[in-house]
């Protein structure tokens, strides 16, 4: 398991953090080279660490007039230039930027602490330096951030008043519900996060041991892991945050496989501060990933917007808007929405009749795919994970189809497995995947998640209802949809002992089924 977990760190994370930082450089030095408004400097963090930094402030810049301030954490083991060509934009439109490199990464002092108090202290400290050494308003302070910067930036705005707007993009509002959702170990996504640590900065100790503990499955150390995520999430402080009244844009993709949209969904409807959630195809960053390299994206576009109309006061409409905004892995342009819950017009339930027993240990062939790359083929090119449902092997596979729809069928939101469930084992995982099947029997991958339990008694049927990552999918007329549940997917941990067996049943008093929320056509 050690060298195992070893060889993935080291190849996911450094083929896909080494991809990204090397373009990001390679793309954004030309652009920061370019602008005379850009500055390098030094800022004093939490405790007297460095902070790597750099400044880019509007051409008119004359001292006559205050800007509003943007600041900009990087992003997971991603350097200093990574915001350059959004900051010159931004910059050139009227606002002093900031973006710095978190501690613990790069040049930059200290060790990683994961959104932990000192970086939360860290961000304050930015902005008391900008506000005495560049020309930013002190009434008109907005952060903004891809991932790691979009977890501080809304950290930062639960604890620092000062916040009137904050764009969060691709991040976290929970950070357990991310990497732990459904008790299960999100093995790929914890990998690639720790090698590109590894790689390209200093985890603490305690990070060290998360990471450790996360591996080994270790059930005594799970409640200081929750306890620890906790302290990092945004959730945790919502009404902090209400509080402060900063305005919250939330971005994410449907199949970000480190932070999963469900929680970000949950989190704003918690949100009583104006904002606005958009979701779209692709994986973890990639929404706005083309901006970083100065290209035109709808995320950076809207971000944009944000900001003029929360720092600046610009009637650009972007409030009168709905404020939930999605599109569809299908096809098409955004849709909008009041509300999370306006989402799912109706429900319509695919029932998973009689007992079926399968047995552990052994991947079937249904998968939720490779971190990144899959939801990148999907985002691209339409090409999500797919199976053969006639070709899953049933000892291993328990699958469901309903009838074939004689309308296009869109799917959107969450939608929720009720199974009853009796194992020969006290301690297990299931992995649940939706797919939609064309006429031969090929199912393309519509949302799945996974679900682990301990400590029941060997034999005794119990209750699961699991929430699959949410998702907006068009199944097209003349397809069904299927319900697949087996043991093994290598995204996540397993906790099947050797020999294990799964029955699931369904009774008229307690019939089993997914529920698919559609909206209307």
């Amino acid at each position: 398991m050690g060298h195992g977990r070893t060889a993935l760190r080291t190849s996911a994370a450094g083929a896909v953090s080494a991809a990204l930082i090397a373009g990001t450089v390679v793309g954004l030095a030309p652009a920061a080279q370019a602008s005379p408004s850009v500055r390098f400097v030094d800022i004093t963090g939490d405790g007297g660490i460095p902070l790597k930094a750099n400044v880019v402030t509007p051409a008119d810049a004359d001292g006559s007039r205050r800007y509003p301030l943007i600041v900009l954490p990087t992003s997971w083991a991603l350097p200093q230039v990574e915001y350059l060509a959004q900051a010159r934009k931004l910059a050139d439109s009227g606002y002093v930027v900031l973006t710095y490199n978190v501690r613990g990464f790069w040049q930059s002092g200290g060790q990683i602490e994961v959104a932990g108090p000192p970086d939360t202290a860290d961000a304050s400290k930015v902005i008391d330096w900008a506000l005495a050494h560049t020309p930013a308003d002190p009434e008109h302070i907005g952060m903004a951030g891809v991932s790691y910067g979009a977890g501080i930036s809304l950290l930062t705005a639960a604890h620092d008043k000062r916040i009137k707007a904050v764009a969060a993009l691709s991040g976290w509002a929970d950070l357990i519900d991310s990497i732990y959702s459904g008790r299960t170990q999100h093995l790929q996504a914890a990998a690639v996060l720790d090698g590109a640590a590894t790689l390209t900065g200093r985890e603490s100790p305690e990070l060290r041991e998360i990471f450790d503990n996360l591996y080994a499955s270790d059930l005594d150390k799970e409640q200081e892991m929750i306890d620890w995520g906790r302290k990092r999430s945004a959730a945790t402080y919502v009404d902090q945050l209400n509080k402060n009244g900063a305005a919250v844009m939330m971005a994410n993709a449907w199949g970000d496989t480190v932070f999963p949209v469900n929680q970000y969904a949950s989190f704003y409807e918690k949100l009583t501060v104006p904002k606005r959630l958009q979701l779209r195809p692709g994986d973890h960053a990639t929404p706005e990933l083309t901006g970083l390299f100065g290209l035109p994206n709808d995320v950076w576009t809207d971000t944009g917007r944000w900001f003029d109309h929360y720092l600046k006061g610009v009637d650009n409409g972007v409030d009168r808007e709905q404020p939930v905004r999605l599109k569809s892995r299908s096809a098409g342009g955004y849709e909008g929405y009041p509300d999370w819950k306006s989402v799912t017009a109706t429900r319509r339930k695919v029932e998973l009749a009689g007992s079926t027993t399968i047995h552990a240990n052994v991947d079937s062939g249904a998968d939720g795919g490779i971190v990144f790359l899959s939801s990148i083929l999907d985002q691209v090119a339409q090409l999500p994970p797919m199976a053969s449902m006639p070709l899953l092997p049933r000892r291993w596979a328990a699958v469901w189809q309903s009838e074939r729809y004689g309308d296009a069928q869109r799917v959107r939101g969450t939608a929720r497995l009720h199974t009853t469930l009796t194992p020969t084992a006290e301690s297990g995982t299931l992995v649940a995947y939706l797919y939609d099947v064309g006429p031969l029997g090929i199912g393309k991958l519509v949302t799945h998640a996974p679900y682990t339990w301990h400590g029941r008694t060997p034999g005794e049927a119990f209750g699961v209802d699991l929430d699959l990552f949410s998702t907006a999918y068009d199944v097209p007329a003349g397809h069904r949809l299927a319900l697949v549940v087996d043991t093994v997917d290598p995204l996540y941990a397993e906790h099947n002992p050797s020999g294990a067996q799964l029955t699931f049943s369904s009774s008229a008093d307690d019939p089993s089924y997914v529920s698919v929320p559609l909206a209307e056509q």
